[in-house]
């Protein structure tokens, strides 16, 4: 049961193009309607070219602050006036936070929501072994960091274009290697866990074209993408018999410390959002 909301409402919100798929919003006014807050939590969609000019509009605490999904996580790191390392190091930012007296924060929740997911839903960590992270992209580069920082000892960087995944390894450091497709079972041979991190199976394609039968078998795999909950991926290694993860726990867990940035509280736990979310998903799929 609600409170309702009031003038003193805590404000806050997602910012992406396209926005209407976003679960956030499912999320996290289901915290606070949980919680009985006096809050909301509402989606925004600006034109890319407006970005800029929406976020400045809201120096000053209008709102408490902003997720930020694609195509502006690398935009919101430069426009803000202070950021976490974190959100250095993956360079984006998934959190836009507005203090009362102008200035912008910035944080990265991503690396935080991929490493619980792990966690919770295969009891991988960090240090386990060799990662192997596919697409180099920032969503690659904001996993690769938080990796790093928990303790992975090898991150490999698979990528269709090898360029692009060696200009990746080189701004993360040693530790990081990139490789191209046709080096990918050099890559695989030893993954204690793969992660696709580009968009490739979104909607229900193919997924990424890589061989998980050149992996261990006890390697996790996990997939970013959450529409479908069950991408080609996920499906070819349960077909394996291996440990997976999926986008959805991922999207879940980074939105707690969000949660914690607007509203001051931990999110309670005496509700199910996963169980929300995937009723949304497939009211989604029925209407599509």
């Amino acid at each position: 049961m609600s409170v309702g909301m009031t003038g003193a409402a805590w404000v806050a919100g997602v910012v992406g193009s396209p926005i209407n798929h976003s679960l956030s919003p499912v999320i996290h006014n289901a915290w606070i309607e949980e919680a009985l807050l006096d809050a909301a939590y509402v989606p925004f969609n600006p034109p890319p070219p407006a970005f800029r000019g929406f976020i400045q509009g809201l120096r000053g605490g209008a709102i408490r602050g902003l997720n930020v999904t694609i195509p502006f996580k690398e935009e919101a790191l430069a426009l803000a006036d202070e950021a976490s390392d974190l959100a250095r190091r993956a360079g984006a930012a998934n959190l836009l936070l507005f203090r009362d007296d102008g200035a912008i924060i910035a944080d990265n929740t991503d690396g935080t929501g991929l490493l619980a997911a792990l966690h919770v839903q295969a009891e991988y960590r960090a240090d386990a072994g060799p990662v192997v992270i596919l697409g180099a992209g920032g969503a690659a580069r904001g996993a690769a960091a938080a990796l790093l920082e928990a303790g992975a000892p090898a991150v490999r960087v698979i990528n269709r274009t090898r360029e692009r995944a060696l200009v990746l390894a080189r701004q993360l450091g040693p530790l990081v290697t990139g490789f191209g497709r046709e080096d990918a079972h050099v890559a695989l041979r030893d993954a204690a866990c793969i992660i696709n991190a580009t968009s490739l199976g979104l909607g229900g394609g193919p997924g990424p074209d890589i061989d998980l039968g050149l992996a261990p078998h006890a390697a996790v795999v996990m997939d970013m993408v959450y529409k479908p909950l069950e991408t080609g991926l996920i499906h070819r290694a349960l077909e394996r018999g291996m440990r997976t993860v999926d986008g959805l726990e991922m999207l879940i867990r980074q939105a707690v410390p969000s949660f914690e940035a607007f509203y001051g509280r931990r999110p309670p736990a005496t509700i199910n959002v996963r169980a929300l979310c995937l009723e949304t998903l497939a009211a989604q799929e029925r209407n599509a």
